[in-house]
């Protein structure tokens, strides 16, 4: 940043050198207003603030994609797709202002030192953590720094009164993309994406492999609540899937020419039944690789319809680590359907509302509440089916969204981390019972119950958090709290990928993609083949 200021305080006391170097007037003007301000206005600035204002409202008027992102934000975006960072490998949660160790990292620095999950970590270095509402980042800013440093932290285990104390030295941490990969049933794997990172095609190429060894000849790939990533990786992974030649995307915008990426032929999963579940979250590299499964009729696509991200953004490094993402071209399915939601320049709370609205509108329970224009209508390559353009991609089977057992009581346990904590309360008695007693993952989901007595203790717990009890919407959600409950457990005790076998059984779309997967006639006819 400091490189910038000077350049600009330099363009203004050598006006005639800029003069001389046919600077445009855009440019001129701008450097005089922040000279102006840094040097007459009233009272003290910030002028490193100020070129970032500058910069942010210069962003805001054009996209709701493009902006500015300061060095910690510019950090904080580019770790989890970079997909490490420096840090002590552990998973977590806060709960009642103390951080529970949720999951030890395999291989990582705390796994090698022996902390475990259920710890409460108490101190780090010399500082108390717990029981001081410190926010998540500053929680974080303690525990990672960079690789081969060391950290000391003390942790309660147990209900036993002394703290034990580790000494971690820090090293590089894996951030996976895929939270999920196992048989759904005999014949149909299931893969769970959370984003399209660095490591995402590794990732899932290793998953389709394991699946493959296993019997798998359908695929579930669930992108629900996948904002999306890089570009590249998108490509490589819908490369997976279609033949050679066929187009999987292609981006254009009026400064940048047409760029295509078509695929190689060296797919892994050409063949065989695929179904992409998706959602209103589902957005960007989601929304391609679901836009060229549907235009090429290779997969059913079954969900809601996603977000409507298609704006390619070009990051620009910063001098100071800052960046500033903007928007360059936009991205188009095969058949050549604009992904990108409409919008207008300058309005970005209208855009961010826009799933409210759609709630509202009673988008998200019914399909026959959205409405596309003829002029957005569009023919898949192979089949012919009609598909539509003008903001994300309409699946083929619409499932609602489930508004029986969402109730605002059962929002507000989720809200103030109650869900979270019965789990946790529970581990925290009966860890050592659980592991004996359900070894394998199969004995805990068929045999474990979340106990009314568990269930008494969430109620008297939001009594204790002023939380109004509901009857009919405690009745209502009951069920559904008493599922993730039991998921919550199975997540600590073995891996994420059994929190969603759990939550999967109460899922509709991937109910649904079971059916229609097993029924070749449906699955075929869905496609427009019969």
């Amino acid at each position: 940043m400091k490189k910038v200021i000077l350049y600009l305080l330099l363009s203004i006391g050598c006006f005639v050198q800029v003069e001389a170097q046919n600077m445009n007037m855009e440019m001129r003007k701008l450097s005089m207003a922040v000279y102006a301000v840094s040097n007459l206005y009233v009272d003290s600035t910030d002028t490193d603030k100020l070129v970032e204002d500058a910069i942010s409202g210069m962003l805001e008027k054009l996209d709701p994609h493009s902006n500015y992102l300061d060095p910690e934000e510019t950090k904080e975006m580019t770790e989890p797709l970079q997909g490490n960072f420096d840090g002590i490998g552990i998973q977590f949660n806060m709960l009642t202002d103390t951080l529970y160790v949720i999951q030890v990292i395999a291989g990582g620095p705390s796994e090698k030192v022996g902390l475990m999950a259920g710890d409460r970590i108490i101190m780090v270095n010399d500082t108390v953590i717990a029981g001081v509402k410190m926010r998540n980042t500053d929680i974080m800013k303690r525990l990672r720094g960079p690789k081969g440093t060391e950290v000391r932290v003390k942790v309660l285990r147990n209900h036993d009164p002394e703290l034990i104390e580790f000494k971690i030295v820090r090293g590089k941490i894996p951030v996976y993309s895929l939270d999920a990969a196992y048989m759904a049933d005999k014949q149909t794997g299931y893969i769970k994406l959370n984003r399209f990172a660095a490591s995402s095609g590794t990732e899932f190429l290793e998953a389709l492999e394991k699946l493959r060894k296993k019997g798998m000849k359908n695929l579930i790939l669930d992108l629900q609540g996948n904002g999306g990533g890089y570009l590249n990786i998108a490509i490589d992974i819908t490369n997976e899937f279609l033949q050679k030649g066929k187009l999987i995307v292609y981006t254009e915008g009026a400064k940048q020419p047409r760029e295509e990426a078509n695929a190689t032929g060296r797919g892994n999963f050409e063949e065989g039944r695929l179904v992409v579940l998706v959602d209103e979250a589902s957005a960007s590299a989601s929304e391609i690789l679901a836009g060229a499964i549907q235009d090429w009729d290779r997969g059913v696509i079954i969900g809601r319809r996603t977000f409507g991200k298609g704006l390619v953004q070009k990051p620009i490094p910063l001098p100071d680590g800052s960046m500033i993402r903007l928007t360059v071209s936009r991205y188009f399915t095969p058949t050549g359907r604009g992904i990108q939601k409409p919008y207008e320049s300058g309005k970005k709370e209208d855009y961010n509302h826009d799933l409210i609205d759609r709630y509202n509108r009673g988008e998200l329970m019914s399909a026959d509440s959205i409405h596309f224009p003829d002029s957005m209508k569009y023919k898949t390559l192979v089949n012919q089916r009609v598909v539509y353009g003008g903001g994300g991609i309409m699946p083929d089977i619409f499932i609602p969204i489930d508004t029986t057992r969402f109730t605002d009581y059962h929002r507000r346990l989720i809200a103030t981390g109650l869900v979270n904590r019965i789990a946790m309360n529970y581990l925290d008695v009966n860890r050592q019972e659980l592991t004996s007693t359900y070894r394998r993952f199969e004995q805990y989901k068929q045999n474990f119950e979340v106990s009314e007595s568990m269930m008494q203790e969430l109620l008297a717990m939001a009594e204790g958090e002023k939380i109004e009890f509901k009857e009919e919407e405690y009745d209502r959600s009951k069920p559904l709290i008493m599922l993730q409950v039991k998921a919550l457990i199975a997540r600590d005790l073995y891996e994420m990928a059994e929190y969603f076998q759990i939550m999967n059984d109460d899922n509709p779309s991937y109910k649904e993609a079971l059916r229609i997967l097993n029924d070749e006639a449906a699955y075929r006819k869905e496609l427009g083949y019969i």
